[in-house]
């Protein structure tokens, strides 16, 4: 039980986190885009500061979770972030959640307690050798820096998307090495995590992340942005808690099949409550590639990226 009360506290802060965030990170200047100079500027707006005191809080909660239960039974409660998001938008715009919201709102429910009565997931396998750990993480942050160089051709509102989605993946792979943090500290101690690389690189991935999440929130609406990122981080942690941590889950046919659809209702419920209008959308759907009209006798004007 507490573990689904931490998960889920943990969900409410990202979410009410999240929210505040892309309201600050969408007055920040675009000359800052993918750059940690972004950071700085917004560093200068409560409101943000207020969004990431939520976010580092929700992040707290989840590894106190990540520490007595699998990841892939913490994950998909992290999805629930995007209902907090919801709560709090809903309240900023009055917007009601109507049948599509609700339909969200069930699918995600629904999707969240199909995957986990069905892979009941549990702790205890051996962990991979350090070859196939390796490659796991190579896979996720290669695929992440991938993700950014296509992100980085694209108009933003997909960009958007894009760059959410990468920041997902190395969202993952960041519990997943929490997890394995908070095993170093039960068996060796604190002071013994000065030995591993696995607490530098979550602070890594942890910066990087967070860069291109305020480049996302900074370039399209929340609706672009909120439900990639919601829905690429429970895959990947759980790709990686499998893949190298010995979690397992129920793989006889049925479960599977059941697993399969929880995933499935997952992924189309954040979709609906992405596009839902509670998640408000800016009057200017790309402020980068807003072009001013040129008057009589002026030369036009350059977008600015």
């Amino acid at each position: 039980m507490a573990v689904f009360l931490l998960g889920v506290g943990a969900a409410c802060c990202l979410g009410f986190g999240f929210v505040l965030q892309q309201r600050a990170a969408q007055r920040a200047p675009l000359s800052d885009f993918l750059s940690f100079r972004l950071l700085l500027d917004l560093m200068r707006m409560p409101e943000w500061l207020l969004g990431i005191f939520l976010m580092i809080f929700g992040m707290a909660l989840s590894a106190l979770a990540l520490t007595q239960g699998e990841v892939s039974l913490v994950e998909p409660l992290t999805t629930t972030s995007l209902l907090f998001a919801m709560l709090l938008s809903r309240h900023l715009t009055g917007q009601p959640l109507g049948r599509q919201g609700w339909s969200g709102v069930l699918l995600l429910a629904a999707g969240v307690t199909a995957f986990i009565v069905a892979g009941q997931p549990s702790g205890g396998g051996a962990h991979a050798g350090a070859l196939r750990h390796w490659l796991v993480v190579g896979i996720v942050v290669g695929v992440a820096i991938l993700l950014v160089g296509v992100a980085k051709r694209l108009t933003p509102s997909p960009e958007a998307t894009v760059l959410a989605l990468a920041a997902g993946l190395l969202y993952g792979l960041q519990d997943a090495l929490t997890r394995t943090t908070g095993q170093f500290v039960s068996q060796e101690g604190i002071a013994a995590l000065t030995l591993h690389w696995q607490p530098y690189a979550i602070g890594a991935i942890g910066l990087t992340g967070l860069v291109l999440v305020q480049s996302a929130f900074e370039t399209a609406p929340l609706r672009m942005s909120l439900p990639a990122l919601t829905a690429a981080q429970p895959l990947a942690g759980i790709a990686c808690a499998v893949g190298f941590l010995g979690d397992q889950l129920r793989v006889t046919p049925g479960a599977l099949a059941w697993e399969a659809a929880g995933l499935a209702a997952i992924t189309v419920g954040v979709v609906l409550l992405g596009r839902h209008p509670a998640l408000p959308c800016s009057q200017d759907t790309s402020r980068r590639a807003t072009v001013k009209e040129p008057e009589v006798g002026e030369a036009p004007a350059k977008a600015v990226r």
